[in-house]
């Protein structure tokens, strides 16, 4: 071998330490180590991942003293996988630790609830409430304020003595609780939580949130001289009802209220829904028919009343149907008669008269004022149980009265003569008939099961004009009746609470 081969060797021996040095930095054996990755990116190796967990707990102190907690967890994203290499680029803790913090939440042990929407519907909209994710620290935090909920919609004496189950049996009349539960699809699995969310940690904070939509604080209006409790929930876009809610002090709707006193007059927005389902046995009034006869010797303008109605009263057993508190479907199964109504008969003319001298003005009831003719409308169903009121349900105006519990096809009756207007179908009122009363009065009967008369005939006083039904948006078998000053939903018109001429 000469000496310049031997000299190229000697260069190569000498450099293949220094070669190899570069690629692994200077290691020669392969070790052990963690890859850690975020979300599915590599945000490097580590030495331990004992030591990373370890250091997360550490400096999460402050979290660990506001839930109080023991541990606190790196994010449910991150995982750590062991890996052999040769390399030496390893990160150190306190490194990884920050790039982790940069990117996710740590997390504690704790619970999610998914709450799964149910779609809801009344006269005038239907919507679907989207599936939330509420996270609580403990399993009881949810499960105490989903109760307490239920105490906002049923009184907290009715529920507790439904789950002892110690209610009282209905002697002659009152009311058996069968059924409370949840109508939402809720479900409740231990996760760690990422301690960027809302964490609920006791539940008179949940059940806020639970029953008004939100954590924060109601208005508070201070009643004034004269106020009852109706008219401050109206004025404040609230059901008596949701009133009493957001002020469970009041219990009774008769309370009387003082000057200076203070309510809270937040609207609720419940994210549950909770259903109470009762046995009813109670006394109904059963309002009497009219019944309308013409004599062609009378002139048009002749009206005289030859028997004079009478109300009858009836006991009616019921299934009733409520959601947090108000009642959304009513079943009559069984009706007892006490007393029969005694229907109201009126004669009216037809004989025209001869034109001129000013005949022909109008001059009949509910002129100027549909409360002034009080007494003299007729009852648009066959029976009398008033499942909603007129007036705000949760900001939203409820502008009729919702009578149910006569069942499926009863016949519905014409309020007062006139002229029918609307006699047709749409998606939220379902089947229904509009009356032009001839004294800027108009009602409106919605949700029929069918319409036995058509725009242009003109109507008496308690004539059948359909029957009760649950088309377009209804919960349940009812009629929504309707009482308008001007042609409803045009412009001008307002309605107004039609009980008020009763």
């Amino acid at each position: 071998m000469n000496n310049k081969i031997k000299l190229v060797l000697l260069l190569t021996i000498l450099l293949i330490p220094i070669t190899l040095g570069f690629t692994t930095k200077y290691l020669t054996k392969p070790h052990k180590v963690y890859r850690v990755y975020l979300k599915g990116v590599s945000l490097g190796l580590i030495k331990s991942k004992e030591d990373l967990n370890k250091y997360i707990d550490e400096k999460q102190e402050e979290v660990k003293k506001k839930y109080k907690v023991k541990k606190v967890y790196a994010p449910s994203e991150l995982s750590i996988i062991e890996e052999t290499t040769y390399s030496n680029n390893i990160l150190s803790t306190e490194s990884i630790y920050n790039k982790i913090a940069n990117i996710s939440p740590f997390t504690i042990n704790g619970y999610v609830v998914k709450i799964n929407g149910v779609t809801k519907s009344n006269d005038k909209e239907k919507s679907k409430t989207k599936t939330q994710k509420i996270y609580v620290l403990k399993k009881n935090v949810f499960t105490d304020s989903a109760e307490n909920t239920a105490k906002s919609f049923v009184s907290a004496e009715s529920f507790n003595t439904y789950k002892e189950d110690k209610q009282e049996e209905i002697k002659e009349v009152g009311k058996i609780i069968e059924n409370i539960y949840i109508k939402n699809k809720v479900t409740i699995k231990k996760i760690k939580v990422p301690v960027d969310e809302k964490i609920y940690t006791d539940s008179e904070e949940l059940t806020k949130y639970l029953v008004f939509g939100t954590t924060e604080d109601s208005k508070v209006y201070k009643v004034k001289k004269g106020d009852t409790l109706e008219d401050v929930a109206f004025n404040n876009k609230m059901s008596t009802e949701e009133l009493m809610v957001a002020n469970p002090d009041i219990t009774d709707k008769n309370t009387l209220l003082y000057p200076g006193q203070q309510l809270k007059v937040g609207i609720i927005k419940p994210q549950l829904e909770i259903v109470e389902e009762d046995h009813v046995v109670k006394r109904e009034q059963q309002h009497y028919t009219t019944e309308t006869k013409y004599n062609k010797n009378k002139y048009t303008d002749f009206s005289e009343t030859k028997q004079k109605g009478v109300n009858g009263e009836n006991i009616v057993t019921q299934k009733v149907q409520m959601i947090n508190g108000e009642i959304s479907n009513t079943v009559t199964v069984n009706k007892e008669v006490v007393k029969e109504p005694i229907k109201e008969i009126i004669i009216k003319g037809t004989k025209k008269r001869p034109s001129g001298g000013g005949w022909g003005t109008y001059t009949g009831p509910g002129y100027g004022d549909a409360v002034k003719t009080k007494g003299t409308w007729g009852w648009p169903a066959t029976c009398s149980s008033v499942s909603s009121p007129f007036g705000y349900r949760w900001g939203v105006l409820h502008d009729g009265t919702d009578i149910a519990g006569c069942g499926y096809g009863s016949n519905i009756f014409a309020a007062q003569a006139g002229t029918v207007v609307q006699s047709s179908q749409k998606f939220d009122n379902g089947i229904y008939v509009t009356i032009d009363h001839h004294n800027g009065y108009y009602t409106l009967y919605a949700h029929l099961s069918r319409k036995i008369v058509k725009v242009g005939d003109n109507v008496s006083k308690g004539q059948v004009i359909g029957a009760m039904g649950q088309t377009g948006f209804a919960t349940g078998v009812h009629l929504h009746f309707g009482m308008w000053r001007g042609f409803p939903y045009h412009g001008g018109s307002r309605a107004f609470n039609a009980m008020s001429v009763y």
